[in-house]
């Protein structure tokens, strides 16, 4: 029987719905998921490690441990090959010390694929991923059109420590009669279980999955639902549904998938989430494309006034994944490919302005293409590449040294190799904010205490209890509630006349102020990152929705955000001030429509 995998929370976490629901919710999430039944839960990727680097606000290695002490499923993370969770191919030295950290932050499934489907890049972190003990699922993607070279990357999979091939359609390009096909030639070639990661609008991916499920496809993808019909994946409620019709139960407790999807429709039910326009999904579509990178080049042209040579560019993008050797679009391929495109058609020349990424693909520096690139391109290559060197693989030890304490850890340190200065704002943010040393460990609390202290925050914060304290071994730590609303009206102050003894009653202003109090024990934050503006000053109008502050408990970052549309009116805790559960963060006017002062 097929069993399914949830991908929600690793969606969640990477844009465009990021920072949609705060991490305390997600953790609730979390504990929802991991009594459904799913074989595993993909919790990060590239993604992810990706928006969070970016956000500044929270270590992408806190939230995968955060979230292992709240689960038992199996928590896995999806690689891209040697990109690791980047944009650019590391070392197998690197590629190690990476899964080993991942492995002990609390990864026990990698979900490892290449972006160009060449195996050969897969071969140091698969040695990693089995010498830690971790379960190594290999991905295949689907969408180059090469079908040979797709079947004899699987034959090869067995002899890297493969437990599975997942077949992985990132263009939503997979039709579910050659799902079912793929899924039953891979099992045979390769003697290894096969599952699905389908993407695709219009229940195309639903249907795929179906039809891989009766093919003998063992694991199968999915999202709950709010996020799966935001994002087109694969809903685990009607999969779970469908299967069970067809007499393949998958085990999970719809029940618990109804209450994870009504949680996360809380968060994004009502959020503007980029839409993905009808015009660029059907263009995804016709043209085979992930809707993702037609969206991303939709937004480029109109930035540059271009906005009506969309179908010109995608009509590029095709001409030049054939001229670079046919190969899946998936990231970071297919940014590097989209890019190309882009500059060919707005210098009207191509090639005559090239990409570095391309250079390197072109020359193999990236792996094997699924098809020879072709020659008059790679001719073009040599003449604008004169001068153009390979930049040496990273040294951790050195950069460690010209860092200078800004990463203090081994994960720190992988972080800012792998994306450079723009980790620097996050690190830099970590260490503001513990002083390098204000994690419970590095205060000489042990992780079974830890955990009981976020186990008593959790009951405080969730349930009806006043106060709870613990005592043990001279360690006392209480844990109390304040006030239960998070938002009441406060009556305007009433102004007296001069000389008047008795001036009239003023009545107030119904609804106008609310008080937004913290929803948790944590410490105050007014920006996302040390030297970052504040989210809102006094005076500042804000819309439903938008964040006022951030809220640090067990360096886990929570945005709080504002309920209503007003004016902020007052702030009445200083930054990096720590709070109590219901103190009262900031004092707002309401209003009705755009405040004045906010246009």
């Amino acid at each position: 029987m097929p069993r399914l995998v949830d991908t929600t929370i690793r969606v969640l976490s990477q844009e465009p719905l990021a920072g949609l629901m705060p991490t305390a919710e997600l953790l609730r999430l979390a504990e929802l998921l991991d009594g459904a039944g799913f074989a595993y839960l993909e919790v990060s990727g590239g993604g992810v490690f990706d928006s969070a680097v970016r956000r500044g606000v929270e270590s992408p290695w806190e939230r995968i441990r955060a979230l292992k002490g709240r689960t038992t499923t199996p928590l896995a993370l999806a690689l891209r090959g040697r990109f690791l969770v980047g944009s650019r191919p590391v070392g197998g030295d690197f590629a190690r010390r990476f899964v080993a950290s991942a492995a002990q932050s609390g990864i026990d499934v990698f979900r490892l694929h290449d972006p160009l489907n060449d195996v050969d890049n897969l071969r140091e972190a698969a040695e990693a991923i089995v010498d830690s003990g971790a379960e190594f699922e290999a991905g295949l993607l689907y969408g180059s059109g090469k079908h040979e070279a797709l079947v004899d990357a699987a034959k090869r999979l067995p002899e890297l420590g493969a437990a599975r091939i997942l077949l992985n359609d990132p263009a939503a390009v997979l039709q579910p009669h050659r799902a079912s096909e793929l899924v039953a030639e891979l099992r045979e070639v390769s003697g290894l279980p096969v599952g699905l990661y389908a993407q695709g609008a219009g229940g195309n991916a639903l249907a795929a999955a179906i039809e891989a499920a009766r093919a003998g496809a063992d694991v199968i993808a999915t999202a709950v639902y709010p996020v799966a019909l935001t994002m087109h994946r694969v809903s685990a409620e009607g999969a779970a549904q469908a299967l069970a019709g067809l007499g393949l139960s998958t085990g999970v407790d719809m029940d618990k998938l109804w209450a994870a999807a009504d949680l996360v429709d809380e968060h994004i039910g009502d959020e503007p989430v980029s839409p993905v326009a009808p015009r660029i999904a059907v263009r995804a579509a016709q043209r085979k494309l992930p809707v993702g990178l037609v969206a991303a080049l939709d937004a480029q042209l109109r930035t540059q006034a271009a906005g009506d040579r969309l179908d010109e560019v995608l009509e590029e993008v095709d001409k030049v994944r054939i001229e670079v050797g046919s190969p899946p679009l998936a990231a970071p391929i297919g940014n590097i490919v989209a890019s190309q495109a882009l500059l060919n058609v707005l210098t009207a020349n191509r090639y005559s302005t090239m990409v570095d990424e391309l250079r390197d693909l072109v020359e193999g520096r990236f792996g094997r293409t699924p098809a020879p690139v072709d020659p008059a391109l790679r001719r073009a290559v040599e003449l604008v590449g004169i001068g153009h060197e390979e930049e040496p693989p990273v040294d951790l030890e050195e950069l460690r040294t010209d860092a200078e304490g800004l990463a203090s850890s081994e994960e720190e340190l992988l972080l800012l190799a792998l994306f450079g200065e723009e980790a620097e704002p996050l690190l830099r943010s970590i260490r503001e904010r513990s002083g390098g040393d204000e994690s419970l460990g590095a205060r000489g609390v042990d992780q079974a205490r830890a955990e009981k202290i976020r186990e008593v925050v959790r009951i405080v914060q969730e349930t009806g209890v006043g106060e709870i304290t613990i005592e043990e071994d001279g360690m006392r730590v209480s844990v109390r509630r304040t006030a239960e609303p998070t938002y009441a009206a406060v009556p305007a102050p009433s102004v007296i006349p001069a000389g008047d003894a008795d001036p009239p009653p003023v009545a107030p202003r119904d609804d106008s102020f609310v008080r937004v109090e913290s929803p948790m024990v944590g410490t105050f934050y007014r920006a996302p990152a040390p030297g970052a503006a504040a989210f809102v000053e006094v005076g500042d109008g804000v819309a439903a929705g938008e964040t006022l502050c951030i809220l640090e408990a067990m360096k886990l970052m929570n945005e709080v955000k504002t309920e209503v549309e007003g004016v902020v009116r007052a702030i009445h805790v200083g930054d990096a001030e720590p709070v109590e559960y219901g103190q009262l963060l900031f004092e707002l006017e309401r209003v009705n429509g755009r405040p004045l002062d906010a246009i």
